[in-house]
């Protein structure tokens, strides 16, 4: 009976053993893949920051051709697609530039004399006269 007693106490020590080295590589295990996540979160840090810093570089580099650049002055509308600048209009002879019904509704919705007669190339007095008639 006391071997069987032995092999019993055997038994349980090897399991015991057994049990604590799983456990052991079990630990291992988990601080292996935690040191490998920290590694590989520090290279990703490091490419982020290397990206970040090119990106810098490069919109500098950009900043600093666009300025040296020289300055042009975008032509838009009829100049652009023409080449020709507009001519101004003779609208001495035109209706509705010195007309007086014209001039009073304008003066109506809040129009100054002063503006009015800046408008229509009259005197203020002229302006002012043709309000006094209506």
């Amino acid at each position: 009976m006391d071997d069987g007693n032995e092999r019993a106490a055997r038994r349980a020590e090897d399991r015991e053993r057994r049990a604590a080295e799983r456990i052991a590589a079990a630990v291992a295990r988990t601080e292996q893949r935690a040191a490998e996540r920290d590694a590989a979160a520090r290279r990703r840090e490091d490419a982020r920051t290397e990206r970040r810093q090119e990106e810098e570089q490069r919109r500098a580099t950009l900043a600093e051709e666009r300025d040296a650049r020289p300055r042009r002055r975008s032509s838009t509308g009829a100049l652009a697609r023409t080449g020709e600048k507009p001519v101004e209009r003779d609208t001495r002879h035109y209706a509705t530039d010195k007309d007086p019904a014209r001039i009073r509704t304008l003066a109506a919705r809040g129009a100054t004399p002063e503006a009015l007669a800046t408008v229509f190339g009259i005197s203020v007095a002229a302006v002012e006269a043709l309000l006094a008639d209506a």
